[in-house]
């Protein structure tokens, strides 16, 4: 419990650059201050003590701000950032060293019995604003976005951004735990590929517009002459076709990867 406590207080100094000295933390740090209240409240209520458990907690969102109930599940080194409004379901799990910002809400999404709030891994860091709602696993080293809404699992290693949240994978990236202006914008990717498709297609029809006028091909025997025309513009267009095709590809992926993402 001491070493827990002493991972408690020295993660601030590690994430917080305007924390300066421990009283300072110690006084005026609400987030820390609900994980202790929390982790006495957590004693109790494994214990089985009635009403007490709840007590405290509702004592420690009065001062707070942060409402955490005494059932949740909170490892060592975790730091609540500001904390204001952030609510922590019964049947949470929190990791070890995960960073939550002020508005998170880890909550449940009925009234459903047993599990139903969500289990966060190891160095998760949850942005400002963002819920995480159900009996949802959430792996290591995630990071997800300010105001995100999440509503299904999400693998280790990655970024989850948008509402509901869309899984952005960054692998051989380290995206630093403060770095938040670094999140992709997934939604951007997807329109810029649209457009560029667009601009492909318009391209295209450019191209089709002047095989018109380009010197037609000798007659075919039994070729049609719609056909024939056809051919026409195939070869006269189909240079300029094999790049493009390359290009389209690719952006087909970006667009199938997001609307595979986690929350469609």
């Amino acid at each position: 419990m001491i070493s827990t406590l002493i991972a408690d207080f020295r993660i601030i100094f590690e994430r917080d650059p305007a924390a300066r000295n421990w009283l300072e933390v110690l006084f005026c740090y609400p987030g820390l201050q609900a994980i202790l209240f929390h982790r006495f409240a957590h004693w109790l209520y494994v214990l089985g003590l009635p009403f007490i458990p709840r007590l405290i907690s509702h004592i420690a969102r009065f001062l707070t701000g942060i409402e955490i109930h005494p059932g949740a599940q909170i490892g060592r080194g975790v730091f609540i950032d500001h904390g204001m409004g952030v609510v922590i379901g019964e049947t949470a799990i929190i990791g070890d060293y995960v960073l939550i910002y002020q508005g998170v809400t880890l909550g449940g999404t009925g009234k459903e019995s047993g599990k139903r709030h969500p289990t966060l891994g190891e160095n998760v860091v949850v942005g400002a604003g963002a819920k995480v709602l159900g009996n949802l696993l959430i792996g290591n080293n995630v990071r997800i976005g300010a105001g995100s809404v999440v509503l299904r699992d999400v693998p280790s290693d990655c970024t989850v951004v948008g509402i509901p949240g869309r899984i952005v994978y960054r692998s051989g990236e380290r995206v630093e735990p403060l770095e938040h202006g670094r999140l992709p914008d997934s939604e951007a990717q997807v329109i810029r590929a649209l457009v560029d498709r667009i601009e492909s297609l318009e391209q295209q029809v450019q191209s089709l517009q002047k095989s018109q006028d380009a010197v037609p091909v000798p007659a075919i025997a039994g070729v049609a002459p719609a056909n024939h025309a056809l051919l026409n513009s195939w070869l006269n267009d189909a240079p300029s076709q094999a790049p493009v095709a390359g290009n389209c590809r690719l952006r087909d992926r970006v667009i199938e990867e997001f609307l595979d993402g986690s929350g469609i």
